[in-house]
Parts: structure tokens; C-alpha cells; sequence
């Protein structure tokens, strides 16, 4: 930092030296103190002791630069509010930073503490405290007496436990335990009057909490947890809870008091071990988006799962006075479908070059259907909805001339070496089915322009998608995609549509913005804070234009 930011206070300014007729603006006598001092996104490896001649600071930045400690003299800026010293090599903190009586925001996520000094209680001004992705393994007891704090982020460290007394932050409304070791919540918690957002995702919980207090909470995220049951104890002060967020837990049932909150707009409960709802879910006045994908239902069809959620519970009212189900619920599934049920549509296959076997919930497609085909070149193939465990290995027969293949709605769960042998290929659907990943020699469908990946068990994003030069459309929502490479997506010359909506991204890579050929990206229901919804709301031009703000330069 150049000496002269420091003495900016104290120094007489270089024009009184010079020009002797002042108009208003120059009276450089009746300058006012520095109250803010911004010196983010550099390379500063220390900051200067001087830091004490700007005494009226209220705000010091300085995140983004490679700091590894802090001077002393930070404890003699009495006036100071805010400090950001995130995305720094922080290993410890300075004692004298606890003697600064007005500080409301201390931003510390993003460097290497493994610690933090016994006394931070005394800042009892604070408000903001956000000590994430830092190596922390434990919490100083001190905290309690942080009775102001408003929102305390603790997510991404190393923690076992958190401390009872945690409770007696009384103002508390947003706590962040995202991604540590969590295996209990401290039962004092749930005393916590003022909670409004409780994040508990990808700890080792085993059980949620009871919150017989949190009469105000109204966002409760605990998936990728190790959560087995669900009891009425759980839920049922939750007066104000709208989010309810449990996907990627062992849930195996849904208690019928679920229907006790009221205020409910949002149920996550993908990816567990449910096997049937309580019917009265149907009942929930404010329910807006419910999520039961990747669950071993028995007794809702799959194909009104992908209906959605407003169907879903219309579905589920009309079953609230029949109880028990039907018969009629349950597709029947047979191991192999007999050729006579088959019916070779052979008019498809000359005149539309179709070839079609949907909707049969067949195990797998009749060899007739290849053999009807002859040399008649085939353009589509049709065989979603069905129960097909694998892609039909015949398919390779059709490789000089299939250029659409739709296997939606089965339970593929990987992608056979013979269907990245259809060279012609433009557009490949496989939504709704249990893929993981994505093999390699798929790159070999240098054609492919529209691939739709919907609703299915992804936890990467298939690194394969970046070498497709042609791609023009990636449908990935409603998966578990943590990251995205924002260089390699650059490098898509032609991709004009991507969609995350409904993954778990936690972090948007600022560079995405530098992806200027999309027209269309769409992100919403991800876990990450930001862009924050108003900005997605503004459209995809407006997402990359903010995007490119945060590149550091």
C-alpha cells in the first residue's frame, strides 16, 4: 500500500503548496477523515501497523489478496463497523481485534484458520460473523455472548459439534453448518427463537433435531445427511417452515403430521428410501414444488412423478377418499414382453423411418422390432417409457442413418459402447433414468447437437458434454451437480442452452460469465447464495453481465 494512503489524514495535500486561490471544492483544511478504505483483489501479503493514523475508518476491505497475518494496530480503529479479510492466508487472528466496540460485520470465509481467539465474544456489536471454508474444528464457548448476531455462517470447516450454547444467541436468524462433520445438533439449539434459515446439508446427521422453539424458522435444509426417520416431533412446531429441504437422506417414511406445516412451499425429498406418501400431503394449501424423484414409491406411477407438482397433488387429494390403493396403481412390469404384443408398426418404419416401442413398460425391446427394420434407414427411435435396464444393444444396427434416439423414462443406469457408435447422432434424450456418468467414447458423437440429461443421478458434471464441439442444447436439471468448469464450457463455440435448475451447486464460477454464446442459462434451485434470485429473475444476459462483475481482475 503506498505510504501516502495511510498518511492520507495527516499530510497537508500537495496543491495548498502550490495554487494559492481556492475555489469551494479545494479547501483541503475542511477535508473530513477516511471513513472507508477499499484495498480488495490485489496481491497485499501484509498491511502496514500505519493503518492506525485513519482512526475514523468505519469500513476496511481488503478480501481477495494474500495476507497471512494482521497487524496489531487494527484493535486501535474504535470506529471501525465492517472488516473483510476473506480469501486471504489467514492462519490466526491478531488478540487486539477483539477491542474494536462497534464492529457489526467481521468477514473472515476463505482462509486457513484452524482457530479462533477465546474472546471473540467480546465483540458484542456483532451482527454478521462468516468463519466459512476455513479449517476450523471446533467453536470458542465465548460465541454465546454474541447476543446480537443475526447471521453466523460456519459452513465448509471441520466440525464435530457444535456447543450448546450456541442457544444463547438470541437475535440469531440465519445459522450456516453446511459440509462439516456434524453427527448431532446440540437439542438447546432448537430454543433458538429467532431462527429463520437453518442449513445442515452434507454433515453425518443421523436424526433431525425437535425445535419446539422455532416457532419463526422458515427455511430447514438438512440433505445429504445420513437421516433414517422422520417423526412428528420433528415437524411439528415448524408453524412457519415454507422450505423443507431432506434430498439424499435413508428416509423410509413420511410422518401424516408432515401436513401440520401449513406454510410449506417447498419439499425436497429426492433421493431416499421412501416408499409411500401419506395422501393428506395433497392437503398442503401453500405447496409449490415437491420433489420425490430417485424414491422406491409403490404406489404413484413414475410417469405422473414427471408431471409435476401440481398434478402430483391433485393426484394425491383424488386418493385421500379411496383409501388404500388400487389395483390399477401399479404398471404391470414383465420380464420380457411376447413378440405377438409387439405389432411392428411397419408403415412408421417405411414412410416416417420411425421406429417406435413406448409406453409398454417392456424389460426389453423384441428382436422383431430390429428384424422388421431390414434395410429400411431408420431416423428416430422411440423406445422411452419403458423399464429398460440397458440401451438395446441391436441399436448399433441402425448407426448409418438414426440421428434421434429417445430413452427417457427407463432405468439406464450407463451408456452402452454401441450407442456411441451412432456417428449420425443429433439429438439423444435419456431423461429419467439412473445415469451416474457419462463414458468417454461418447466424444465420438462429433454431430450431436441437443442432449437431455434430466432427472438423473449425476454428482459431476459428464466431462465428456466439453469435448462434443457440436452441442448446442445441455438439459442437466434436477440432478446433484456440484461444479461446472466455466473454461471448458468457453470453449463450447455452439452451446446456446444450459440448464442446471435443481442440482447442488453451492458456488457460480464468476468466468461463467465469460460464456457469451449462451442465450439461455438457467439456475435456479441451487443451494448456492449467489447471484440471488432477483438477479436470475432478470434473464441470462443479465446473470452473465453480473457474473463478469465478480472476475477478479
Amino acid at each position: 500500500v503506498p505510504p501516502h494512503v495511510w498518511r492520507i489524514n495527516v499530510d497537508t495535500p500537495e496543491e495548498a503548496q502550490q495554487n494559492l486561490s481556492f475555489g469551494a471544492a479545494d479547501r483541503w483544511w475542511e477535508q473530513t477523515d477516511l471513513t472507508k478504505l477499499i484495498l480488495a483483489s490485489n496481491k497485499l501479503q501484509s498491511l502496514s501497523e500505519d493503518v492506525q493514523l485513519l482512526p475514523a475508518l468505519t469500513m476496511l476491505d481488503v478480501h481477495d489478496n494474500q495476507l497471512k497475518s494482521l497487524p496489531s494496530a487494527l484493535g486501535q480503529l474504535e470506529n471501525l463497523q465492517k472488516l473483510d479479510v476473506s480469501h486471504n492466508k489467514l492462519q490466526s487472528l491478531p488478540e487486539e481485534l477483539l477491542q474494536l466496540p462497534r464492529l457489526r460485520s467481521l468477514l473472515l470465509q476463505h482462509n486457513e484458520l484452524s482457530h479462533l481467539p477465546e474472546g471473540l465474544g467480546q465483540l458484542l456489536s456483532l451482527e454478521e460473523l462468516d468463519v466459512s471454508n476455513n479449517h476450523l474444528t471446533d467453536i470458542p464457548t465465548s460465541f454465546a455472548l454474541l447476543v446480537n448476531l443475526v447471521r453466523l455462517n460456519l459452513a465448509c470447516n471441520q466440525l464435530k459439534d457444535l456447543p450448546a450454547d450456541l442457544s444463547a444467541m438470541k437475535s440469531l436468524r440465519q445459522l450456516d453448518c453446511t459440509k462439516n462433520y456434524l453427527e448431532t445438533v446440540p437439542s438447546k439449539l432448537a430454543t433458538m427463537a429467532s431462527l429463520e434459515q437453518l442449513y445442515l446439508r452434507k454433515n453425518k446427521l443421523r436424526s433431525l433435531p425437535e425445535f419446539p422453539s422455532c416457532k419463526l424458522l422458515k427455511e430447514l435444509h438438512a440433505g445429504e445427511n445420513q437421516i433414517e426417520i422422520l417423526n412428528a416431533e420433528n415437524l411439528k412446531h415448524l408453524n412457519s417452515l415454507s422450505v423443507l429441504e431432506l434430498r439424499d437422506n435413508k428416509i423410509k417414511a413420511v410422518p401424516e403430521e408432515i401436513t401440520l406445516l401449513q406454510k410449506l412451499e417447498r419439499l425436497d425429498l429426492a433421493n431416499n428410501d421412501i416408499s409411500r406418501l401419506p395422501y393428506t400431503l395433497g392437503n398442503l394449501p401453500q405447496l409449490k414444488f415437491l420433489a420425490l424423484e430417485g424414491n422406491p414409491l409403490r404406489t404413484i406411477r413414475r410417469d405422473l412423478l414427471e408431471k409435476g407438482t401440481q398434478e402430483l397433488l391433485k393426484y394425491l387429494r383424488s386418493k385421500i377418499q379411496d383409501d388404500g390403493p388400487g389395483p390399477s396403481e401399479e404398471p404391470p412390469v414383465t420380464a420380457m414382453t411376447l413378440p405377438s404384443q409387439a405389432r411392428v408398426n411397419m408403415h412408421a418404419i417405411t414412410s416416417l423411418k420411425l421406429l417406435e416401442y413406448s409406453e409398454k413398460q417392456a424389460a426389453e425391446i423384441p428382436e422383431e422390432m430390429f428384424d422388421a427394420v431390414g434395410t429400411n434407414p431408420v431416423a428416430t427411435v422411440n423406445f422411452s417409457k419403458n423399464q429398460l435396464r440397458e440401451v438395446p444393444p441391436r441399436i448399433v444396427e441402425l448407426k448409418d442413418s438414426v440421428c434421434d434416439v429417445n430413452l427417457g423414462f427407463n432405468k439406464i443406469s450407463s451408456i452402452s459402447l454401441e450407442l456411441c457408435r451412432l456417428h449420425k447422432l443429433t439429438h439423444l434424450d435419456l431423461r429419467n433414468n439412473v445415469l451416474t456418468s457419462l463414458p468417454k467414447e461418447m466424444e465420438a458423437l462429433t454431430r450431436l447437437q441437443i442432449i437431455n440429461l434430466a432427472f438423473n443421478r449425476f454428482k459431476v458434471f459428464p466431462s465428456v458434454l466439453y469435448h462434443l464441439p457440436a452441442l448446442e442444447t445441455i438439459l442437466l436439471s434436477n440432478n446433484q451437480v456440484g461444479s461446472i468448469d466455466p473454461v471448458q464450457l468457453k470453449g463450447m463455440d455452439m452451446l446456446g442452452t444450459l440448464d442446471l435448475q435443481n442440482n447442488d451447486l453451492l458456488h457460480v464460477p464468476p468466468e461463467l460469465g465469460n460464456c457469451e454464446n449462451l442465450r439461455t442459462l438457467l439456475l435456479e434451485g441451487n443451494p448456492f447464495r449467489t447471484p440471488r434470485a432477483a438477479i436470475l429473475a432478470k434473464g441470462t444476459a443479465a446473470v452473465l453481465e453480473y457474473l463478469r462483475s465478480r472476475i477478479p481482475t
